[in-house]
């Protein structure tokens, strides 16, 4: 949709009064909300083995389930975001998707568990919605920034409830309810917020700039395609929708499966306390705060500087400086080169997140929410493959270390265990760094016409017109 007159050309945080701004914020706390919800259970899953009575087998399909759901619900948002507009979309994500994080505390079977986890993976598809109302809430001279930062405050979630749902656990204690079932009561209450998040994103935002999709509709303001089926069909056969598919797959499949698996493989790699390993990987997590932003600021310099083929050069640079890292950090046996390369693959994979968001809104402007759905969903389809790699791998380890050593005791048998385990991560990691690096390859290949790029050069230079930054007034 063409609004480029009342697009933001700046991100003024404080100017609330603003609608791309206000549309900001809101999406970026609907995201972090969502988040939050998606991955509550986490810090409580020793309560919940224990309660529930979960196998190691059912822990790991309960992980594998929770990102599944969010393959299915990418690819479909992304095409109702373009139909009925972010705005009705959200809200109904946010108050459909509340109920299994809701009846997620009433579960009593693994078997509902493992159904709760399916469906509240289904809230993941928000990411999709944010990216979708973003990209069409600002120019493109800062497009990239917007929606890295949106995506990656929002990916703060993720972190955030390593400390958040503890809280709440620990308020609803103090209210009188047993330690045991206190993660209950924190399901309850995150999906509350999340059904109350739905409501405020009705009443608070709109569609576009210039309005609703409905209104614009009504008003004919709107660009018609002769068939909806056509337009997608034709998202489906562009190339480059498929490369950035991978190449999400790469970046944000990986972040959510290192960041699944990293608290084992500290502690049984480099001895460390639960917590201390437990608090390494929350600061990877918080490293959202800045590091997106720095993928979609430098893919938007890059595309100020080189055009749309600028921001593809950078995509696959940072990409392949990912996979390095990874690729690295897998052969390192020393604590402190292994937390320095940490840091440096967990700046680069959520720099290379935000950088292919910078280049997701010019493969095709008028389906942007079915190209973000399918890119997104690729992110998810990334940390499936990798944990059932990493599963299989370390299920195979775990049995050949137990034949190995049936001779031996209890818990030297558990030791080898551990230490067979930690070696096949390693070794999963090494192959996913190699991964990551040919994707970064791959991304190269993303080509566009001589006719987007000059259509691009003309809106960034409308963009830096004082009289279009309408909507930063």
């Amino acid at each position: 949709m063409e609004t480029q007159s009342k697009k933001a050309t700046s991100l003024k945080l404080g100017n609330i009064k603003s609608m791309p701004i206000r549309t900001f914020w809101i999406t970026s706390v609907a995201f972090f909300i969502c988040f939050f919800a998606w991955f509550g259970i986490v810090p409580f899953m020793p309560d919940v083995v224990k309660d529930l009575g979960l196998t190691p087998e059912q822990k790991w399909n309960s992980i594998i389930l929770a990102v599944t759901g969010t393959v299915f619900a990418r690819l479909l948002i992304g095409k109702l975001c373009d139909k009925y507009g972010p705005r009705l979309c959200y809200t109904y994500l946010l108050l459909i998707g509340a109920i299994p994080v809701i009846l997620l505390g009433f579960v009593q079977t693994p078997a509902q568990f493992l159904i709760c986890r399916l469906f509240i993976g289904f809230i993941g598809a928000s990411f999709v919605i944010t990216q979708f109302h973003t990209s069409i809430m600002f120019a493109p001279n800062i497009v990239g920034t917007a929606n890295a930062t949106s995506a990656g405050w929002g990916n703060l979630g993720g972190g955030a409830n390593r400390l958040g749902m503890p809280l709440i656990a620990a308020a609803v204690v103090s209210f009188g309810v047993a330690d045991e079932v206190a993660w209950r009561y924190s399901m309850v209450i995150a999906g509350v917020i999340a059904m109350l998040m739905g409501v405020v994103y009705y009443f608070f935002t709109q569609d576009t700039p210039e309005g609703n999709f409905a209104q614009l509709k009504k008003e004919g303001k709107m660009p018609k395609l002769k068939k909806d089926e056509e337009s997608f069909v034709s998202v489906l056969k562009d190339y480059r929708v498929w490369i950035l598919f991978v190449v999400y797959a790469a970046s944000f499949g990986m972040e959510l499966t290192v960041y699944g698996t990293m608290d084992d493989y500290l502690q049984n790699t480099f001895g460390l306390m639960r917590s201390t390993a437990g608090n390494l990987v929350l600061s990877f997590a918080l490293m959202n705060i800045f590091a997106r932003t720095l993928g979609g600021f430098f893919g938007d310099r890059f595309g100020k500087m080189k055009g749309l083929r600028g921001r593809v050069v950078f995509l696959g640079i940072i990409l392949a400086i990912e996979g390095c890292m990874l690729t690295i950090f897998s052969t390192t046996t020393s604590i402190a080169f292994g937390i320095l390369f940490l840091i440096a693959f967990s700046l680069s994979v959520q720099m290379a997140e935000g950088a292919t968001f910078s280049v997701v809104p010019f493969i095709n402007k008028k389906a942007i929410g079915s190209i973000s759905g399918i890119v997104g969903a690729g992110g998810n389809v990334g940390a499936f493959v990798a944990a059932m790699f990493l599963k299989s791998q370390s299920a195979l380890a775990e049995t050949q270390a137990i034949a190995a050593n049936t001779s031996l005791g209890e818990e030297a048998v558990r030791a080898a265990q551990s230490a067979a385990a930690s070696t096949a991560v390693s070794g999963g990691y090494f192959v996913i760094g190699i991964c990551v690096v040919v994707a970064a390859g791959l991304s190269l290949a993303i080509k566009f016409s001589t006719e987007d790029e000059k259509a691009t050069a003309l809106e960034m230079n409308k963009a830096n017109t004082p009289k279009f930054a309408v909507a930063d007034k």
